[in-house]
């Protein structure tokens, strides 16, 4: 996911490519009851089509955001980005004065208060200039010891993992798997670039299968990527809703719950250096996989109503184009099967 470059620009460089990564919940088809004050925020919670968008905690240009400004729509907000700390793989947080919160305690009530409203909101690790490597059992244990405290100390109700530099399946699997004996409702996400998920035998693929039992979503990067391979062997250009439905077949089809693939897509394009589609197209690849209908040229041997539902980024980028994606795209996930 992109961090602080201007135009939210991931980069992360492959041979052929760089990639990366005005509604309310009460709008029609949007609404989640909220959670009872003696309700523990669990991964249940989630419901089970959901919107996941990425809130920056710095100013690249988008709408700066506190919290409770992000629209009601996003049943996940991730927290964007906590960064390497001092020892191989832990990873630290600090509130960016940017964004305006006047302490600690704000942002914990913050938090506190999208949760009593049904969502859950969790701390992305990484971004585009994310440095954290859990390589080996000791960086494990610091990853899992760092993210655990940080979910303690803010309340978080679980991590999304979003490095882009390289990832370890082995020993990252080892890691959440750890902080699920912890915190065994934690809400764990994944954002992985295209090129991360074209085959189960990738380290990203391998460690989304390696926590299948408690995953709650892959939510793919489907932009800056150029053309890739489909689950068809057939290659789609980005931008396209062949391209979102032909690349989600190849995590439905490679031993994926449907529950646990999300489409991830900018929320402008001003968010990304390419692959934004209009919020039309985005419904129709849900339509597509969920229904079979809507398809583009490539149409799945087979319907997954179960789908998650789609990811954004960014909840400032989506305020800075009038919550398009939040409005149209959160009330259609909303609306699945």
């Amino acid at each position: 996911m992109p961090a602080r470059l201007l135009a939210g620009l991931t980069a992360a460089v492959l041979t052929t490519a760089a990639l990366v990564g005005a509604s309310t919940a009460q709008a029609a088809g949007t609404h989640r009851p909220a959670r009872s004050a003696a309700a523990a925020t669990t991964a249940a919670a989630v419901p089970r089509h959901a919107v996941t968008g990425y809130w920056q905690n710095f100013d690249n240009g988008a709408t700066v955001q506190k919290l409770k400004d992000v629209d009601g729509a996003y049943d996940i907000i991730a927290v964007s980005f906590a960064e390497a700390a001092g020892q191989p793989g832990a990873v630290t947080f600090r509130l960016d004065p940017a964004v305006g919160y006047g302490s600690t305690d704000e942002f914990k009530a913050d938090i506190k208060a999208k949760q009593a409203a049904g969502t859950s909101v969790i701390l992305s690790v990484g971004g585009e200039r994310g440095a954290v490597s859990v390589s080996d059992a000791a960086s494990a244990r610091n990853f899992t010891d760092s993210v655990s405290g940080l979910m303690d100390t803010y309340g978080f109700d679980g991590v999304d993992i979003d490095l882009e530099n390289g990832l370890h399946a082995t020993y990252m699997t080892q890691a959440l798997k750890a902080l699920h004996d912890r915190h065994g409702d934690v809400v764990v996400t994944m954002a992985p670039q295209t090129i991360d998920m074209q085959s189960p035998q990738n380290e990203y693929f391998k460690t989304a299968l390696g926590i299948k039992g408690f995953l709650t979503a892959v939510n793919m990067q489907y932009y800056n990527s150029g053309s890739m391979n489909g689950c068809d062997g057939k290659v789609y250009a980005q931008g396209t809703v062949d391209f979102l439905t032909a690349l989600a077949c190849i995590q439905l089809e490679g031993g994926l719950d449907p529950s646990q693939v999300g489409i991830g897509v900018p929320a402008s394009a001003r968010a990304a250096g390419g692959g934004y589609v209009a919020p039309s197209v985005v419904n129709a690849a849900l339509d597509c996989l969920t229904r079979g209908s809507n398809c583009g040229s490539f149409k799945p041997s087979r319907t997954y109503p179960g789908l998650r539902g789609a990811m954004t980024w960014s909840t400032n980028w989506d305020a800075a184009n009038g919550n398009a994606f939040a409005t149209q795209v959160g009330a259609h996930v909303h609306g699945l099967p």
